[in-house]
């Protein structure tokens, strides 16, 4: 990654007349690896019109789930890496998952950052008519019937696994953890009260706050969302210093052209400045990132071996 990060920033004066003469010859794929109707897909196609509108070709948005993530990064690190096919991944499946389960690539060599879309907080949400109003009433439950309090994640390792694994190591939880396969499935078990709560991506729960479907009853972030100003974050309930935030980013093939990546990175932060792309990180309850190629080489190299220690010390293991 130090020889990756080095390359980069080499190449970087070079990039912008460079990659304003590299120019996409057909439409440019962006692999999402789980189902439609998470926040790794709603932040893919948010981006893909304004991009494509940018770069001449549409981005074609395409969900390959399975394995936690890997089916879709095996798929895009075989892929030739001609600047027409991309995958949007996260910590969870960049640095995590290669702690949990032997994979068949390596996704800090053969994949290459090209630019950070999106972070956003987790939120806890139960079911409309849970009795659990606060943080400290679904703790007080878990803590009474230790491992019969049960909860979902969008799948063993996952971000929305990992934020209640680190909730559960500083409260002192034991709870029973049931993984879905992304974040849709896990709020449709929420909605019908098969699963006690669920710490999901905001955009999970947006469409169901306003019905009362679902309660928030704490966010996971430094501060709290705009999208539901009125939660408080864990910190606020009794955990001070409790921080955990996620993000969403575009990586391609290793061997991708350095000025595919730079021509696709200012695509994204152009529309990344516009209103409506705004307005739909808003209704994400996600912060725009859309940083550079050089930066979001530096965040990943800064940031793995935190989330790889915390996830070993952690005991996690895929179900």
């Amino acid at each position: 990654m130090r020889k990756l990060l080095a390359l980069l920033l080499l190449l970087l004066p070079a990039l912008p007349a460079a990659a304003q003469d590299w120019q996409p010859n057909r439409p440019i794929r962006i692999v999402v690896p789980f189902p439609p109707g998470g926040i790794s897909d709603s932040l893919a196609r948010l981006f893909a019109d304004r991009t494509g509108a940018r770069l001449g070709q549409p981005l074609v948005v395409e969900n390959r789930s399975g394995a936690n993530g890997a089916v879709a990064g095996e798929f895009i690190a075989r892929t030739q890496g001609d600047g027409h096919a991309y995958i949007m991944l996260s910590p969870s499946h960049l640095m995590v998952l290669p702690v949990l389960m032997r994979l068949s690539y390596d996704p800090m060599a053969d994949l290459v950052p090209a630019v950070n879309l999106a972070a956003n907080p987790f939120f806890l949400g139960v079911p409309g008519n849970s009795p659990f109003r606060t943080l400290g009433d679904f703790i007080a439950a878990a803590k009474a019937r230790p491992g019969a309090l049960d909860y979902a994640s969008g799948g063993a390792g996952s971000g929305t696994h990992l934020v209640m694994i680190f909730l559960s190591l500083r409260a002192g939880l034991d709870m029973q953890h049931i993984p879905y396969r992304g974040g849709a499935p896990a709020v449709q078990d929420l909605l019908a009260g098969r699963t006690a709560g669920y710490f999901g991506n905001p955009s999970d729960m947006a469409p169901f706050l306003q019905s009362g479907e679902v309660r928030v009853i704490a966010s996971s972030g430094a501060a709290r969302s705009a999208l539901a100003p009125d939660v408080p974050t864990v910190a606020e309930q009794g955990f001070p210093g409790f921080r955990f935030e996620t993000w969403n980013g575009l990586l391609a093939p290793r061997g991708t052209p350095p000025a595919a990546i730079a021509r696709l990175a200012a695509a994204v932060r152009e529309a990344c400045a516009e209103e409506p792309v705004r307005a739909g990180l808003r209704r994400l309850g996600s912060d725009p990132v859309c940083n550079t190629t050089a930066e979001f080489a530096a965040q990943m190299q800064a940031e793995a071996p935190v989330w790889r220690d915390v996830v070993q010390r952690s005991g996690v293991r895929l179900d």
